[in-house]
């Protein structure tokens, strides 16, 4: 099954149209299947003295609040609705993720393909009530959320009108950058066994190893926050990975997928040139007379695999040549 990649843009646009339209790009650049945004009005999403998380206090101003930092990530819906209609001309999917009612309306009105659910939403019944209705396909992050957490979520859904086909669930934790030793990769097959949908994997650890091992794993989904730039300014860009990167993923998941065949061991096409040339066949340790008997001290194992097959050793051994052989001559009995 190819994987569905997601480019996550989020807020790394830093509320510039410009940027989000280079981050399309790039996400096109690196034949990503779909390129992520994060659409909120920041009144609607957050209290004016609502604190920021740590890792946002080590990128971004710390004398602001979460409302200040995220009303200059902004992008209006007009921006949104640019920024749509120019995935389409680029032929990648826009996706987003929707942070309140509002929000949520406006990018219904855009008729997504799929709805992405953020872990920070995974609770919020007003919301999920909405979606579930619209019975769309739907794609949700399940980061700091426990198995009965995701278990109601997904029994609300399809209880309120959403197809269970159309479910997908990402594996995530939510702390950037994620620590190597909480990013339990293993999960991913829990989540397979118990809601028997489709699941993936959201990655917020440094670097590109951990989603490329997610698809190795079982992940049918990846997601992962890219930006033009680790230096810009933004609480997201200094975890995120930037175009030659993105582009190294995609093509690294790609190789993976390949590289996963069938399930079965069986000898390749690839392998059949080489059997002959690698194998051993029994052949004359040195001159060997007519009638006289093969022993270990006569006979050896020597490359290629054309004669007789080593399998056959003890059945040699102790019989009579029936001509002369020279050394290295393939045995024949």
């Amino acid at each position: 099954m190819k994987t569905f990649i997601i480019a996550e843009a989020g807020v790394n646009h830093n509320g510039d149209i410009e940027t989000a339209f280079k981050l399309v790009d790039a996400a096109v650049e690196a034949k990503a299947d779909a390129v992520k945004f994060q659409i909120f009005k920041t009144e609607n999403l957050t209290t004016n003295n609502a604190p920021k998380a740590t890792y946002q206090k080590q990128t971004t101003a710390s004398n602001e609040t979460q409302a200040q930092m995220l009303k200059k990530l902004e992008l209006s819906y007009d921006n949104f609705e640019k920024l749509n209609n120019y995935c389409k001309a680029k032929n990648i999917l826009f996706l987003a993720s929707p942070f309140d009612i509002e929000s949520l309306h406006f990018l219904l009105s855009l008729s997504p393909d799929y709805i992405k659910i953020a872990s920070g939403e995974i609770q919020n019944l007003p919301m999920l009530k909405i979606i579930a209705g619209k019975n769309k396909k739907i794609i949700m992050s399940t980061g700091m959320a426990t198995i009965d957490e995701i278990q109601n979520t997904v029994d609300y859904l399809i209880n309120n009108g959403t197809k269970k086909q159309n479910i997908s669930i990402l594996h995530c934790n939510t702390q950037y950058p994620t620590p190597y030793n909480d990013v339990n990769l293993l999960a991913i097959k829990q989540l397979k066994r118990i809601f028997k949908t489709k699941v993936g994997y959201s990655d917020h650890t440094i670097g590109i190893e951990i989603p490329i091992a997610a698809v190795a794993i079982g992940a049918t989904i990846i997601e992962k926050h890219f930006t033009l730039n680790r230096l810009m300014e933004g609480p997201d860009h200094k975890t995120s990975i930037e175009p030659n990167e993105l582009k190294k993923m995609v093509s690294s998941i790609r190789n993976v997928e390949l590289a996963l065949g069938n399930k079965y061991k069986i000898v390749t096409k690839s392998e059949l040139d080489n059997i002959n040339i690698v194998r051993k066949s029994i052949v004359a340790a040195r001159d060997i007379k007519k009638d006289e008997i093969f022993t270990e001290n006569n006979i050896t194992l020597k490359r290629p695999g054309t004669g007789l097959s080593p399998m056959l050793w003890d059945k040699v051994i102790g019989t009579k040549a029936k001509k002369n052989f020279y050394k290295d001559d393939f045995i024949e009995i």
